[in-house]
């Protein structure tokens, strides 16, 4: 397989779906000597028929504001791949939502899932619609209208979509409400659903948690002590809310958290109160950091990263590309020892050639970030026996997830004749190995 032929094949077939196609060459380039090995894979035609969503549905999603005014936003399910399982995976509800966006974020949500070893195929969803600042009528009305095109093509053995940016506990509660008054049963069509209708303890916080895990047993291998060290985090959503518990609970010190306004340098440390006030953040309408700055006597940084920091660690949990090749070059100017995305794709690819060549401690959202989607996948089994877990069994078994999903990465990442682990390269085959056999042995469909 000639990656830049089919990458170019590709682009002009989906001409200026930049996420998608970087999604889709990191990917193939890491797994190319392993396809190339099989010559099955390339007669099956494994590589095309992967890259290509099982199916699109793109509607629109008519609704009311409070004042009687009609919006009309777009609505989407990218269902990619259920080689394995039901398509699993979030719904983003943001301005920035694009057909580019959600196909790659399905297309690595494929790998992920396949790490995590649950039976859960990849898909993606979501809206651009803007969920901040609306009235909690206006959200559920235009959840209503969202599922009401939806949930034909969803089931808890079809897909099952969860949440994401712009859609935590209330969002999810309002379409699985419309969804079990259409479908006229409960099932678990949507994880990230609240305790009361078959939620999953800890769910909320699963994403930074598992991050954490994966970090320290990265940092084990390598033989360092993830106690004591300094940690930069980006965001405040629910991702960095538990990662910054996590690192707190493990003896580490986050030292930062940040917004569309910039980022906060806290030379004091980000625990206790402090974590408990990322969550007033994240309930108000204004998306900013700085009135942490003012409660907490820290620094405020305006529209800045935090990636010019000097720390150990640094762990994007944003979005999509917020750490570019000179936030990599600062990182290493100031001797980080471990990056890890808890973010989708956080990093770009200049930066990751960057921290690959330097041999920093890297870590792909594939992996890093499984824990949330293994959390979810948990939820589904909980649904499917009418039981619940508690806090302590959820997470033990999430912990025993991100360490299979670790030796998985490294089994297929270590680079001949250095102990240098390519956890790209090993997440990535792992994924693909299991995906790519699974569709073989089923036949061309």
């Amino acid at each position: 397989m000639n990656i830049d032929s089919f990458i170019q094949a590709l682009e002009a077939k989906h001409p200026g779906e930049h996420e998608y196609l970087q999604a889709v060459r990191e990917v193939l380039s890491t797994i190319s000597d392993v396809y190339n090995e099989h010559p099955e894979f390339e007669k099956a035609k494994i590589a095309e028929r992967l890259v290509e969503p099982d199916r699109i549905f793109t509607f629109k999603v008519p609704w009311v504001d409070d004042r009687g005014e009609v919006h009309v936003n777009l609505g989407y399910r990218v269902q990619y791949n259920n080689a394995i399982g039901p398509y699993k995976g979030g719904l983003r509800f943001h301005p920035s939502v694009n057909l580019s966006i959600l196909k790659f974020l399905g297309f690595e949500q494929i790998f992920k899932n396949a790490l995590t070893t649950l039976p859960m195929g990849g898909g993606k969803g979501g809206s651009d619609f803007n969920p901040k600042g609306k009235s909690d009528a206006e959200v559920m009305r235009f959840c209503q209208a969202y599922m009401l095109e939806l949930w034909r093509h969803i089931g808890p053995d079809t897909d099952v979509p969860a949440g994401d940016i712009g859609v935590g506990a209330r969002e999810i509660g309002y379409l699985y409400g419309m969804y079990r008054k259409l479908a006229q049963e409960n099932t678990g069509v949507l994880t990230g659903k609240s305790l009361e209708f078959g939620g999953s303890l800890i769910r909320p916080e699963a994403t930074g948690f598992g991050g954490l895990y994966f970090v320290r047993e990265m940092l084990q291998t390598a033989g360092i002590d993830i106690k004591g060290k300094t940690i930069a985090i980006s965001g405040f959503g629910n991702v960095a809310w538990g990662a910054a518990t996590k690192a707190t609970q493990m003896g580490a010190k986050v030292v930062s958290i940040s917004g569309p306004d910039g980022y906060i340098y806290d030379k004091n440390g980000i625990s206790g109160e402090k974590i408990d006030y990322m969550l007033e953040l994240r309930a108000s309408c204004n998306d900013v950091v700085a009135p942490y700055a003012e409660k907490f006597d820290a620094e405020f940084i305006p529209n800045r990263r935090p990636w010019e920091l000097k720390v150990d660690i640094a762990l994007p949990c944003a979005t999509q590309n917020e750490l570019n090749e000179q936030d990599a070059q600062n990182l290493i100017n100031n001797g980080v020892l471990c990056v890890a995305e808890i973010s989708n794709m956080g990093c770009t690819p200049e930066a990751i050639d960057l921290f690959l060549s330097k041999k920093i401690i890297y870590g792909p959202g594939k992996a890093v970030n499984a824990g949330g989607v293994a959390t979810s996948g948990l939820e589904m089994t909980q649904n499917a026996m009418h039981i619940s877990w508690s806090a302590e069994e959820v997470e033990t078994r999430l912990q025993q997830i991100m360490s299979n999903i670790h030796a998985q990465c490294v089994k297929y990442g270590r680079t001949e004749g250095s102990s240098y682990i390519n956890y790209m390269k090993g997440a990535n085959v792992a994924g693909f190995l299991k995906v790519a056999k699974s569709m073989l042995a089923q036949g061309v469909l």
